[in-house]
């Protein structure tokens, strides 16, 4: 337990300043036509900031790989958003204003001003993960990076139904908004199509961004699914997830991780009890941009990962082989089944 509030101290206190951008056209000058010039990256945190385990660790993983692949032919920057994530265009001003070549933000919630703000650094790439900002082309300066989470979802409640002894599994969302209902579609219909007759509970943290930065309340509500039968809950909350799999490791359960391979970095007491997770290649969404824009080769528009893509995908460790080796032959078919389109997965609730 000790351990497990220092993590949440050390998690509150690195919430700080944050920096994000989008743009309105392509400039098309890159790295690689300036040789005199190092690439300079930001990349701006989503809520909950360096530190949750997810999807802000992923993203900065895919920073850390670009700076080992290109060493000091770039220079990479980060910031974290205040609490409330209310200074995001000021923020995204700053990185801006600091000369940056490409400015990445984690998050949807940066889908308003990011536009806003490129059409003032025209001379800025940006990238923003899970927002799909109308009216961009090729020659826009603004990139938006999109996962079919709800692939990986399915797989998720696939697993859970396959696996499940009570009949009844659970479901903890972040925000109430649609990217996190992708999540929960795509769990409730891979649920259903293992066992059409199982019980899923659903509950939301809230409605602001700060329901992904509220572990006591992940803990609570996994907490009360747990005590009401469910055997295995499926979380997509950011940092309010490290609450919930407290919660599995208290109660003895098993919860399912998302965004990164939460197994990795949990803490040692919670490595049995974490099944799997649905892994969101959101590393390799930030690394490919990087690439891309270091070698003159990043467009404006939409980029989108899912399973065929390797964008998605469940996790296997030496925590949980044990967990999941035996439905690893099923998961494998309905991944195959929805890679060739016989399977249709949905992006709202049925």
């Amino acid at each position: 337990m000790r351990q497990y509030v220092k993590r949440v101290v050390l998690l509150f206190l690195g919430l700080s300043l944050v920096t994000f951008g989008i743009g309105c056209r392509d400039i098309g000058s890159m790295v690689s036509s300036r040789p005199d010039k190092r690439m300079k990256v930001a990349l701006v945190f989503d809520s909950g900031g360096r530190g949750d385990g997810s999807f802000n660790d992923m993203a900065y993983a895919g920073l850390e790989q670009a700076q080992q692949k290109y060493g000091d032919k770039i220079m990479i920057d980060y910031y974290e958003p205040s609490a409330g994530g209310d200074n995001r265009e000021m923020l995204l001003r700053l990185a801006s204003e600091s000369k940056c070549d490409l400015v990445i933000g984690v998050g949807f919630t940066f889908s308003d001003c990011i536009p806003k703000v490129a059409c003032e650094f025209p001379s800025v790439k940006y990238s923003v993960i899970d927002a799909s900002i109308p009216g961009l082309n090729p020659e826009s300066n603004v990139t938006c990076l999109l996962f079919r989470e709800q692939e990986g979802s399915f797989l998720m409640g696939a697993a859970a139904a396959l696996s499940s002894h009570t009949g009844k599994i659970g479901f903890v969302g972040g925000m109430i908004c649609p990217l996190i209902e992708k999540f929960e579609a795509g769990y409730l219909a891979g649920a259903r199509y293992v066992n059409p007759s199982i019980t899923v509970m659903t509950d939301y943290i809230g409605t602001d961004l700060s329901a992904f930065a509220n572990l006591d309340k992940g803990q609570s509500l996994a907490t009360r699914q747990y005590q009401s039968g469910c055997d295995i809950i499926y979380h997509a909350s950011g940092a309010s997830g490290l609450g919930v799999m407290h919660a599995a490791a208290l109660q003895n359960k098993l919860v399912i991780g998302v965004d990164a391979d939460q197994s990795l970095t949990a803490l040692p007491e919670e490595h049995p009890f974490i099944f799997t997770s649905m892994v969101k290649r959101v590393d390799t969404a930030v690394f490919s941009t990087i690439q891309q824009s270091f070698e003159g080769k990043l467009k404006g528009g939409y980029m989108e990962f899912g399973l065929i893509e390797g964008g998605v995908g469940y996790a296997q460790n030496q925590y949980n082989q044990n967990n999941i080796s035996g439905i690893i032959p099923q998961l494998e078919k309905i991944k195959a089944e929805i890679i060739s389109g016989q399977i249709q997965v949905p992006e709202k609730r049925g």
